[in-house]
């Protein structure tokens, strides 16, 4: 005769406490209003069943407040069947990308600075590029630095203008991830 565990018994199978349980459904319940966040393009893009894919969008357009409030707990149930790891993961990436694509652009913009502060910098670059169109660099550094002389003498209230300041901008950007400057 085998014997039936009780709930108190310590040779009962190991199963999550009933607070673990609890956390993970607020766990599912906060990614849950994580997706109802997304615009839909994203959301295309996450591995959601068709019925979670649209309690999501219902979510997204209900405006009265305890409507919502339910809509998106209907959603973190939906999500217990869902591959909540691989929508946690892509969250991630989205999320890390974007810090890494502003962190590229702040580089760009320093090297934009330092070019238009400094000739030994343009130097460097081309060192760095070689195959970097060194007299349009030139010429959009020699026009910018130009142009910041006449914003500098501006009138208050006058509009500066910046159309080289941005083409040498664009120019670093497409010479691709700009190199780290010292």
């Amino acid at each position: 005769m085998t014997q039936e565990p009780t709930p108190y018994d310590d040779s009962a199978p190991d199963r999550p406490s009933k607070t673990q349980i609890k956390r993970d459904m607020h766990a599912l319940l906060d990614l849950g209003k994580q997706l109802v966040e997304l615009p839909t393009d994203r959301l295309r893009q996450l591995p959601l069943s068709e019925s979670l894919f649209e309690a999501i969008r219902l979510a997204q357009r209900t405006t009265s407040r305890e409507g919502l409030r339910r809509q998106v707990h209907y959603v973190g149930k939906l999500m217990r069947q869902a591959d909540a790891e691989a929508i946690r993961t892509q969250l991630a990436i989205w999320q890390n990308g974007s810090r890494a694509e502003t962190a590229a652009l702040h580089r760009i913009e320093t090297l934009r600075d330092e070019l238009l502060q400094n000739d030994d910098a343009l130097t460097d670059l081309l060192r760095d590029h070689p195959s970097a169109d060194a007299q349009q660099l030139r010429t959009l550094i020699r026009e910018g630095r130009k142009e910041a002389g006449r914003n500098a003498a501006l009138q208050p209230g006058q509009e500066p203008q910046r159309k080289h300041y941005r083409a040498l901008f664009q120019a670093l950007k497409s010479l691709g991830d700009a190199p780290d400057t010292p």
